[in-house]
């Protein structure tokens, strides 16, 4: 599958670091200079990137590991989605759950992007479901372990 991408940074086209990888890097396109964010603090990251998906495909914006555990960054509204009908720039919502500030630099790689297939769900109103055996069982219903 190809995916169409405008590059508006100066920075690589997101690509997968290993053979087997599933998410693509991205990263922060900071013209002006860094930004920091302050502990709690959320930022619109830009990336300067614009793509066109194809129709039945969705791009999920989630977090770096090495970020999120080392630094405390994270991305705020995790999986955020890209929809096959979007034009804009790829901005990634990032927020700073750590003790200290932390600096964005330009070309940072801020989050990873996965491309999947979706479907869209027909609605149907009914009256009643089906029985199951976990029935209305909710969070932590199945136990500690």
């Amino acid at each position: 599958m190809q995916i169409k991408i405008i590059n508006k940074s100066h920075h690589p086209l997101p690509q997968y670091e290993t053979a087997l990888s599933a998410g693509m890097d991205l990263r922060a396109f900071l013209p002006d200079g860094s930004v920091t964010l302050k502990p709690m603090q959320r930022e619109l990251v830009k990336t300067g990137l614009f793509m066109e998906l194809p129709v039945g495909f969705e791009a999920q914006v989630r977090p770096r590991s090495g970020l999120a555990l080392k630094k405390g960054i994270t991305v705020l509204n995790s999986p955020g989605t890209i929809d096959a009908d979007y034009r804009g720039e790829i901005c990634v919502i990032l927020i700073n759950l750590s003790h200290e500030d932390f600096v964005i630099s330009d070309g940072e790689r801020i989050a990873q992007m996965v491309i999947a297939r979706h479907e869209q769900a027909e609605i149907v109103e009914v009256s009643e479901l089906t029985d199951t055996e976990r029935g209305t069982g909710g969070f932590g219903h199945t136990g500690a372990n």
